[in-house]
């Protein structure tokens, strides 16, 4: 296998999420030779990291004609993932496409018929899955250490849209989708689910609500995260959803120990004190499994004739399963930039094998499917009935 430091990247996207991929590729010895975004972000981003090239006025046929760059990061809103995609592709070149992969399943379609038609690996950034916490109950399903998994609960808690006055493009249906909260975290939420139990969603119920039917904006664009001046706002009307309920059934899986499993989800971008806790009980006919993104190196076992037990990483029982998913030994807390940088591993590991190593990440598929349930629990919430995917 060819080292991954022969493997360049360019970098599509100036925005909260695009410093994280860099820090994430430049720890794994990635090459980041290429920044592509409005002319202002794009020299900035590249002074600050180091990059050589650099392609304002968002001129993604520039960046995609370099002969410097192998895989293309889209970190770029969501209303341009599937053009950018698709365009990435046709040049010839792996990408690795922030999460949602489009704006609906009619588009995401055609990217994933452009991936089968390409020899180019392709990738949606679901990296929750990479967390060593997510693979260690992926094990403990598949091996039957839960015993037939009855049902999986949990959430996707944040608070940075608690306030009338925060604002985001994320808010606005035109530029991030008609799902919001369920659309940018849910999702997250889902695919992880998905992943450990080795299953699809096969039909939802879901409950969508807006807390904030108006809210307040600045006359111009702001970054993620990016405090505001109140009395700079104007006041619109809110057209997404602040938190939601949504019921899942799964499929069944490869293995014997899932079937049909049913499954609850709770997401809010409103839950006031909770930063960003994605958090996820299986339960299982011998014992239960719980975690939290919050805090990210334990795993809480639950028995019934036994005692319970909190693992933590690097640990009996939370380490020979994940062993190439971490690099710190215990007590070293590895978390959200960690999950990136494993995500990548296996991604760029897989280009520098020839495909030859397995095939952990999320694909254009996933992302397609991930679009397709996201449209049916815009239906169920509609028709308040279970809508099969």
């Amino acid at each position: 296998m060819k080292s991954l430091s022969t493997l360049r990247a360019g970098i599509i996207g100036t925005g909260f999420i695009g410093p994280v991929h860099i820090e994430a590729l430049k720890r794994l010895g990635v090459q980041v030779s290429a920044v592509c975004g409005s002319t202002k972000g794009a020299k900035s981003m590249a002074d600050k990291w180091g990059i050589p090239e650099v392609y304002g006025d968002y001129d993604i046929p520039g960046l995609l004609a370099s002969k410097n760059v192998d895989v293309v990061h889209i970190t770029s809103p969501n209303k341009v993932h599937v053009e950018q995609a698709i365009a990435t592709l046709k040049a010839g070149k792996h990408v690795v496409c922030e999460k949602p992969l489009g704006m609906n399943s009619k588009e995401t379609a055609l990217v994933v018929k452009a991936a089968a038609k390409s020899d180019r690996v392709f990738a949606v950034n679901y990296n929750c899955r990479f967390f060593p916490a997510i693979l260690q109950m992926r094990a403990m399903v598949e091996r039957g250490d839960l015993g037939k998994i009855i049902h999986v609960q949990g959430h996707f808690f944040q608070d940075w849209l608690l306030k009338e006055t925060d604002y985001n493009w994320r808010l606005l249906a035109s530029e991030g989708g008609k799902l919001r909260a369920v659309g940018d975290i849910g999702t997250h939420w889902i695919d992880s689910v998905s992943f450990i139990l080795g299953a699809k969603v096969e039909s939802v119920f879901a409950t969508l609500e807006t807390f904030h039917k108006m809210r307040k904006r600045p006359k111009g664009e702001v970054q993620t995260f990016q405090k505001l001046d109140p009395k700079s706002m104007v006041s619109y009307k809110v057209d997404t959803e602040d938190f939601a309920s949504v019921l899942l059934r799964f499929g069944s899986a490869k293995h014997r120990f899932t079937d049909g499993v049913h499954a609850n989800c709770s997401v809010s971008q409103v839950a006031a004190g909770w930063k960003c806790s994605l958090a996820v009980g299986i339960y299982g006919s011998e014992g239960s499994v719980r975690w939290d993104m919050q805090d990210p190196n334990i795993l809480h076992i639950g028995r019934r004739d036994t005692p319970n037990e909190a693992r933590q990483r690097c640990a009996p029982g939370f380490m020979e399963d994940v062993a190439n998913f971490t690099d710190y030994p215990g007590g070293h807390a590895e978390g959200f930039p960690d999950s990136h940088k494993m995500h990548y591993r296996a991604i760029y590991e897989h280009i520098a094998s020839g495909k030859k190593t397995p095939l952990l990440f999320a694909t254009a598929q996933d992302g397609h499917d991930e679009v397709r349930i996201c449209e049916a629990i815009l239906k169920s919430n509609t028709g308040q009935k279970w809508v099969s995917i």
